[in-house]
């Protein structure tokens, strides 16, 4: 799993690609809260367009980083979800907690 990130202002656009798996869950879980680590980063887009896989652990990281912007005010926006993974997010109700945008973002679009 690798990730790209940039920042612009409140927000931070994170481009996840690879096996989002238990392999890797600590690893990117630890990238991921260096990136919101700042409590001025209101806002994470995950940008899932690249990945290929994600198991539980996998959503359990980002229902982690869901919990730790929703205690500050903040908000995990995904994006670019892929077919297999769209399914599980709808079936496990991650939609109703993080919103979603459709396309490729950047760190300056607005949603």
């Amino acid at each position: 799993m690798r990730i790209q990130a940039s920042r612009k202002g409140r927000r931070v656009l994170a481009r996840l690609s690879g096996e989002l798996d238990h392999h890797g869950a600590a690893e990117i879980r630890a990238k991921l809260n260096a990136l919101i680590a700042d409590h001025t980063v209101s806002e994470l887009v995950l940008d899932m367009g690249n990945v290929t896989f994600m198991d539980s652990a996998g959503l359990g990281v980002i229902l982690g980083r869901y919990r730790d912007l929703s205690r500050r005010g903040g908000r995990l926006i995904l994006t670019c979800v892929p077919g297999d993974i769209d399914r599980l997010f709808e079936m496990y109700g991650m939609y109703s907690l993080a919103g979603c945008g459709r396309g490729m973002l950047d760190a300056t679009d607005t949603i």
